[in-house]
């Protein structure tokens, strides 16, 4: 493979969102019904997007960066930062996919901590308003 080849593997122009979401989740060892799972969507949600017949919402993509340890503009565009192409990367071992998978898994888990805290905050200062008026 040439060098070109090889730095434009995932770009814009190689490349579908659907396959920089399947090299990506392949890469973090997870399954189409795990990645599911972890995002609390239907595993017809995942195909789609991996099939580029759907797109995920904003917060799904946020979760998505996180649980996979990608940029969102390199899942969107194929630039920023991302899974290497095809012969670049050492094949990790089964304790590095284990401790990625970990530390995905608790990036998502802040994320959606983060979310339901600000969706809590909103109530909490319309009820504080309501209480003030």
């Amino acid at each position: 493979m040439q060098d070109d080849e090889k730095n434009h593997w995932f770009s814009a122009d190689a490349a579908t969102f659907g396959d920089r979401l399947a090299a990506a989740r392949e890469a973090a060892g997870l399954t189409q019904e795990e990645l599911s799972r972890r995002l609390g969507v239907k595993l017809k949600s995942i195909k789609g997007w991996e099939d580029d017949v759907a797109d995920p919402r904003a917060n799904r993509l946020q979760m998505l960066s996180g649980l996979l340890n990608v940029s969102i503009r390199w899942l969107l565009t194929g630039e920023g930062e991302g899974v290497a192409a095809p012969g670049e990367a050492p094949t990790p071992t089964a304790d590095m996919r284990a401790i990625l998978s970990e530390l995905a898994r608790m990036r998502a888990q802040s994320l959606a901590l983060a979310t339901d805290m600000g969706q809590l905050e909103k109530q909490l200062r319309a009820l504080l308003k309501e209480a003030a008026a």
